[in-house]
């Protein structure tokens, strides 16, 4: 039984590896202005915020969605500010179908091969289509997230993300009215 551990911890160690050496070849590859950051394991988006010494709006969230409708099934890696909420009945009408759902934990990992709080902003599998919502690139130079493990983050220029993982703009954050201060 004790085996049968040590190797799961194994193969989990190879995969973050695995897509942490994927990625980081990707941004070599491609001349990117980027830092990597060895780190505790932060719980919320906030605690690793503040443990990277980033604000909170320049984490990029991944969430894994099952979007269906219309004749129309996908599997979106939805890219937003850590600071914002997504609106997953907007994200559904804009991707083309009529409702979003978050994609099960199995699904997370056969798409993304990590964990959920460990998926970088990039896809990888031919089956993820990469949304950003637009605001991710309105207000820092840099954007912060974890790069296939919970214990190791990125730092890379925003320009850069964009150029490189070319995702597509959907504007999918809840807009929260503000108070009239008229």
């Amino acid at each position: 039984m004790n085996t049968i551990k040590n190797i799961q911890d194994q193969e989990s160690i190879l995969l973050k590896n695995d897509i942490f050496e994927h990625l980081t070849t990707l941004l070599d590859t491609n001349h990117a202005r980027y830092r990597v950051m060895e780190h505790a394991t932060g719980g919320k988006s906030e605690e690793v915020a503040k443990i990277r010494g980033t604000q909170l709006g320049q984490g990029a969230k991944a969430l894994v969605c099952h979007v269906k409708g219309n004749n129309y099934r996908q599997y979106i890696l939805a890219i937003l500010p850590a600071d914002q909420q997504a609106d997953l009945a907007v994200l559904a009408k804009q991707a083309g179908g009529n409702r979003a759902s978050l994609a099960s934990p199995k699904e997370v990992s056969e798409l993304t091969r990590c964990v959920f709080g460990a998926i970088p902003p990039f896809s990888f599998h031919p089956d993820l289509k990469l949304i950003a919502d637009p605001l991710l690139f309105e207000r820092y130079d840099e954007l912060a997230f974890n790069a296939g493990s919970l214990e190791r983050s990125i730092i890379l220029n925003t320009e850069d993300y964009r150029r490189i993982a070319m995702p597509e703009l959907i504007a999918f954050r809840k807009v929260i009215n503000q108070p009239d201060l008229t």
